[in-house]
């Protein structure tokens, strides 16, 4: 998601070697960047993400099978209630080739319950 160049956020996985690689989540407020990661095995082929937002509270879940998603970040962004840009991307920081493949892409009203003191979605 890219509001400007000092405020955005990112979902990705990235390869390592053949053991292991990372589930990353980058959000970045008034340019300040904070990276959260966990590692997963090198096996997982398939990643399904869940890219909710209430007004500028943001939340990205992940599921290695489509069906049973996870919480991998929650962020509030600070000039994020308003229109955003978003895509997907694929890319290759150091010197070597790969083949990204994206599928099932949706756009729904959000599916996510609110949290805790959280007003629910007001109806347009």
């Amino acid at each position: 998601m890219y509001l400007d160049s000092e405020n955005r956020l990112k979902a990705s996985v990235e390869y390592e070697n053949e053991r292991v690689q990372h589930l990353g989540s980058v959000v970045t407020n008034h340019g300040y960047s904070d990276w959260a990661t966990t590692e997963i095995p090198a096996s997982v082929r398939a990643m399904w993400y869940c890219f909710s937002r209430r007004e500028d509270d943001y939340l990205i879940e992940c599921s290695d099978d489509g069906v049973t998603f996870r919480q991998m970040r929650m962020a509030h962004m600070w000039k994020g209630g308003g229109k955003i840009r978003f895509g997907i991307y694929a890319c290759s920081p150091e010197d070597s080739s790969f083949r990204a493949v994206f599928t099932h892409m949706s756009l729904t009203d959000c599916l996510r319950q609110p949290h805790n003191g959280q007003k629910p979605d007001e109806e347009d």
